[in-house]
């Protein structure tokens, strides 16, 4: 006679998988409101609020906008200069400006500009805030009458928000620049005819959807690795250590990018 198994069937472990996950990914949508709605409220913006939000600013933007402006200055202009010559070489070189700017600008910076605030900040905040989670501070901040949310969580949201904005900002400008002196060099005459290409790309669609596009790679950087980090338990005494599930948080993350990238593609060239 065989043994009864005692592990739960497959469509209940699956159902109780499916449970969770809607009920995390509910917990990250109901933090990401609370965040919006706190971003938009003026009275967030007090002394108090304002300089620890300043200082996360300059810790996720300042410190890294001049070394990743010209990291990506560089790739762009390897990259533009291979795009032109090979267009010049089959006799396209009216197509190779306007491919450069909308694979680099469209696509490629504001999808690095995420990806790099998340390496730079998103993983780091997650782990310290996930460590204050456990630690019990922000219980031990509400008890004094602070208001963690406030204090610790909507700076770090906002300077991720913040950076991915700037980055991607910066660095399309700096694409426009190079990709005009690789074509034309100092000369000013080819500006009319620049500036003819650029607005035919940029469009009111598509300067539509690459706006929205940024905001929301921006949101999902800011609000996902913090929202992430508050799921991670309170560690109590006489238990092993807990490892928080930031790689996971992570995952999601990406996901989400891939998601909105994927879905901008679609509607834009299908």
């Amino acid at each position: 006679m065989k043994p009864i198994s005692s592990s739960p069937p497959t469509l209940e472990r699956f159902s109780t998988a499916l449970h969770r996950a809607l009920i995390s990914w509910w917990e990250i949508i109901h933090f990401g409101a609370q965040v919006l709605v706190l971003m938009l409220s003026p009275s967030t913006y007090n002394r108090i609020n304002g300089a620890g939000i300043a200082k996360q600013i300059v810790i996720s933007t300042w410190q890294v906008l001049a070394w990743f402006t010209i990291l990506y200055a560089l790739l762009s202009l390897v990259l533009i200069r291979i795009v032109v010559v090979t267009a010049f070489s089959y006799g396209l070189s009216q197509y190779a400006l306007e491919m450069v700017v909308r694979v680099l600008v469209l696509e490629l910076i504001p999808l690095s500009a995420a990806l790099m605030v998340v390496i730079r900040s998103g993983i780091s905040s997650s782990t310290s805030l996930a460590a204050m989670q456990q630690r019990g501070e922000f219980e031990n901040l509400r008890n004094q009458g602070i208001d963690p949310l406030r204090s610790e969580l909507l700076p770090r949201v906002i300077s991720m928000i913040f950076a991915v904005l700037t980055l991607a900002a910066v660095s399309c400008v700096v694409a426009l620049i190079l990709a005009y002196l690789v074509a034309y060099g100092l000369s000013p005459w080819g500006i009319p005819g620049f500036t003819r290409m650029v607005g035919r790309v940029f469009n009111p669609a598509v300067s539509i959807g690459f706006a929205i596009k940024v905001i929301l790679f921006s949101v999902a950087v800011g609000i996902i690795p913090v929202a992430c980090a508050l799921q991670v338990p309170r560690q109590l005494e006489k238990t092993p250590v807990y490892i928080p599930p930031i790689p996971y948080g992570m995952v999601r993350l990406f996901l989400v990018l891939l998601l909105i990238e994927s879905m901008s593609l679609v509607i834009k060239y299908i």
